[in-house]
C-alpha cells in the first residue's frame, strides 16, 4: 500500500483537527441553546378569563381552555423542534463548508511549510547527477528566512557541500600539479638515459641497462599522463565542439588488427580530444584483454533515442558479472586487487573512461559476455 506524502499526510491532519474542532463545537452550541429554550408548557388545573361576557357572564368554558393549552403546547414544542434542528442541518452545511476550506488552506500551508525541503532536494539532486565527479558540488541553497529548524538545516547541508567542494577542488589541484610537476624529472631521466646509451663505446651491460631504465621511464611517464587525464577528465569542459563518434572509432580501429566495425553516425557536443581518449581507452582495454588465438574486438556506433552510443565488445576471459564496478575502480584489477608490476597496467584507462563519459552527461556499462570478454556501451 503506498503511503501519503508528507504533504498529504500534514493536509490530513490539519483537516482531521478541523473536524473534531468543529463537531465538539456545533455539539457545546446544541447543548447550550437547548438549555436556553424554553421547556415545553404543562398546564393543568388552570383557567383562562375571556373577554368580559358582561354581569352574570363567567371564565370559558373548560373544552375551550384545553384546546387553547393543547395548541399553545404544540407551538411551543416545534418552535423548540424547529430551532433545534435548523441549527443541526445550517451548523451541519457550514461545518462541511469549512472542513472543505480547511482541506484546501491546509494543502497549501502544507506546501509552504514544504518548500524549503523541496529546495534541499532539488540542490541534492543537481549534486548528484552532476555530470563530472564533485561537478555540482558549487550549488548552495541559501536559503533565506526565520533561523528556524528548517533554516539551521538547510545552511548546514550549505556547510557541508562548501567543505566537499573544497576537499574535492583541492584533491584535483594536487593531482594535476604533483603530475605536471613529475613529468619535468622523468623527461629529464630519459634524457639522460638516451644519451648515455647511445655513446660511443658503451658495454652491452650498460646498453642492457639503460634499456630497462627506459621501460620503467616510460611507465612512469603513462601513470603520470593516466593520472593528468583523469584529473582534466573529472572537471568541467573546456571545450564543447560538435564530434561524431564515428569518425572517431574509424581512425582509432585504423592500425588495430583482427577488430571489425559497424559505424553509423552518432553526434555529440564535447571536447574532442578527451572523446578521443575514450575511445583508445575502450580499444586498447579490448585488445590488451583477449585472447591469444582467435580473439576479436568489434567496436560500433549508432544514434538511439537521441543519445550518441558507442559499443566496444571483445573476446577475453571469463569475467564474473559482480566485478563489473571493479574495473572501473582507479588502480584496480579484477579480484580487487592492486595493480602493480612492470607489464601490468595501472588501472586507470576504465577510470578514465567513466569519468569522461560523466564529463559529458552520459553513462559508461559494462557486461560480461557469454563465453567470456566484456561488452563496454557509452552513452552520450
Amino acid at each position: 500500500m503506498k503511503r501519503l506524502t508528507i504533504r498529504g499526510r500534514l493536509t490530513l491532519a490539519f483537516t482531521t483537527l478541523f473536524t473534531v474542532a468543529g463537531v465538539v463545537l456545533l455539539a457545546i452550541t446544541y447543548y447550550l441553546v437547548d438549555r436556553q429554550l424554553p421547556a415545553p408548557i404543562t398546564i393543568k388545573g388552570a383557567s383562562i378569563p375571556g373577554p368580559d361576557p358582561g354581569p352574570g357572564k363567567g371564565f370559558l368554558d373548560s373544552p375551550t381552555q384545553d384546546r387553547i393549552f393543547t395548541f399553545v403546547q404544540k407551538q411551543a414544542e416545534g418552535y423548540r423542534d424547529t430551532t433545534l434542528t435548523t441549527l443541526l442541518t445550517q451548523g451541519a452545511i457550514a461545518l462541511a463548508l469549512i472542513l472543505l476550506a480547511s482541506a484546501v488552506i491546509s494543502w497549501l500551508i502544507a506546501g509552504r511549510i514544504l518548500q524549503p525541503l523541496h529546495r534541499m532536494t532539488d540542490a541534492a539532486t543537481r549534486v548528484a547527477r552532476a555530470d563530472s565527479a564533485g561537478g555540482g558540488l558549487h550549488e548552495r541553497i541559501a536559503l533565506d528566512g526565520p533561523h528556524d529548524e528548517v533554516r539551521r538545516l538547510a545552511d548546514a547541508f550549505d556547510l557541508m557541500l562548501a567543505r566537499l567542494d573544497q576537499a574535492f577542488d583541492g584533491q584535483r589541484r594536487f593531482v594535476a600539479n604533483a603530475s605536471h610537476e613529475l613529468r619535468t624529472p622523468l623527461a629529464l631521466n630519459r634524457a639522460l638515459v638516451e644519451l648515455a646509451i647511445t655513446r660511443p663505446g658503451v658495454s652491452d651491460d650498460a646498453h642492457r641497462l639503460g634499456e630497462s631504465l627506459l621501460k620503467v621511464n616510460e611507465r612512469h611517464e603513462r601513470l603520470i599522463e593516466g593520472l593528468l587525464m583523469l584529473a582534466d577528465s573529472e572537471t568541467e569542459l573546456a571545450t564543447k565542439e560538435q564530434v561524431d563518434l564515428a569518425e572517431i572509432a574509424r581512425h582509432i580501429l585504423g592500425p588495430v588488427e583482427r577488430a571489425s566495425s559497424a559505424l553509423a553516425p552518432a553526434p555529440t557536443v564535447g571536447d574532442p580530444v578527451l572523446l578521443e581518449r575514450l575511445v583508445q581507452n575502450l580499444v586498447e582495454n579490448a585488445v590488451k584483454h583477449n585472447v591469444a588465438d582467435g580473439g576479436w574486438v568489434r567496436v560500433e556506433t549508432a544514434t538511439v533515442d537521441g543519445q550518441a552510443r558507442l559499443v566496444v565488445t571483445n573476446t577475453g576471459p571469463v569475467v564474473p558479472a559482480y566485478e563489473m564496478e571493479t574495473i572501473f575502480q582507479p588502480f584496480r584489477r579484477l579480484g580487487r586487487e592492486r595493480v602493480g608490476g612492470v607489464t601490468r597496467g595501472f588501472g586507470l584507462g576504465l577510470s578514465i573512461v567513466r569519468a569522461i563519459a560523466r564529463a559529458h552527461g552520459g553513462t559508461v556499462q559494462a557486461a560480461p559476455r557469454p563465453g567470456g570478454g566484456l561488452t563496454v556501451t557509452v552513452a552520450l
